[in-house]
């Protein structure tokens, strides 16, 4: 990635609109590549469906009992976490129609992309009810509370931390689904979330050049924003029912961790765009680099910790014979 200063505006004359304008011609090559690559799938065709039976209620059928799932329990907690967090889509659609627009190609992104995230819900819900995975008045309730509460960003409705934070956020998504699949004990399972995270991962590339273009063209703000979303990042499902405990057992079940984040999802994405490396920044985005490449090195001393309590937990387990 190269930087030509002497072409750049000032900090201070980048608006929301300008930098829209100005990425518009990386957004239509981006999602020209994207529909390009992108392979149109049926969620029914990775539905188990003769497994599905009737519930209880009007049509008087088997009330779901745990015994009845496939799955392991910490496949269950997290294939519920990450089915309310993709039910909020019309909260995310909104956010970013607002802050991308609906016309030209930021428009037929949006759209597009909203198409695509529809399929994970319907797929995953479709799943989840007919092998009778997890129980269903369970997750009505906690779907229609999660809804109810709707989605804001904590990125300030800026359009820099809005695409920072779906470049890293895409990829955690895609992380937490295929380690949810490996642990699901549910071969179907397994190729139902492998093709989710397929998704999910051409999701983030499109994000993730689209950053490095906002690099190139306002490099002191976007390493600032790249900043403030690393040092602030949570997963967009934080507002769901009982998401800390969820989050903590997934956690130690190896869904996703510390140790994950840093070095599957952050790292990945600040390397291929060489952040802590661009050269010639100004005062506020040279400030910004150094907070970012040291709070790297503390959330890595921290994974590093949470391995160590992780190792002993499992010895512990081992000790008792629980393992």
């Amino acid at each position: 990635m190269t930087h030509s200063p002497a072409y750049l505006a000032q900090p201070d004359e980048w608006t929301d609109a300008r930098l829209l304008h100005a990425l518009e011609e990386v957004v239509e090559k981006e999602l020209n590549r994207h529909l390009k690559v992108a392979k149109d799938w049926m969620p029914h065709e990775y539905v188990p469906w003769s497994d599905g039976r009737n519930f209880d209620g009007p049509l008087g059928g088997e009330p779901w009992a745990p015994e009845q799932s496939k799955v392991t329990d910490i496949g269950k907690i997290a294939l519920v976490v990450n089915l309310l967090t993709e039910d909020n889509l019309p909260s995310y659609h909104h956010e970013i129609a607002t802050l991308f627009g609906r016309d030209g190609a930021w428009g037929t992104w949006v759209h597009r992309w909203t198409a695509e995230e529809g399929r994970h819900g319907i797929v995953m819900r479709d799943y989840l009810l007919t092998s009778r995975a997890v129980d269903p008045v369970q997750l009505e309730n906690f779907r229609m509370a999660h809804m109810s509460e709707g989605f804001e960003s904590d990125n300030g409705h800026s359009m820099l931390h809005s695409v920072a934070y779906v470049a890293f956020q895409e990829l955690a998504t895609r992380i937490s689904h295929r380690n949810t699949g490996h642990q699901s004990g549910d071969p179907v399972c397994d190729r139902m979330l492998a093709r989710i995270a397929n998704d999910e991962n051409l999701h983030m590339v499109f994000y993730r050049n689209l950053l490095g273009a906002a690099f190139e063209i306002a490099p002191d703000l976007t390493m600032q924003a790249v900043r403030d979303v690393v040092v602030n990042f949570r997963m967009p499902g934080h507002g769901m029912p009982g998401f800390e405990r969820a989050a903590a057992q997934m956690a130690i079940g190896g869904i996703y961790n510390l140790r994950i984040h840093h070095d599957d999802v952050l790292e990945p994405v600040l390397r291929f765009l060489k952040v802590l490396e661009i050269p010639g920044l100004g005062p506020e985005g040279a400030k910004a680099q150094e907070e970012l490449g040291m709070y790297m090195g503390g959330l890595d001393a921290e994974a590093a910790k949470f391995d160590e309590r992780l190792a002993a937990r499992k010895a512990r387990l081992v000790a008792r014979g629980k393992a």
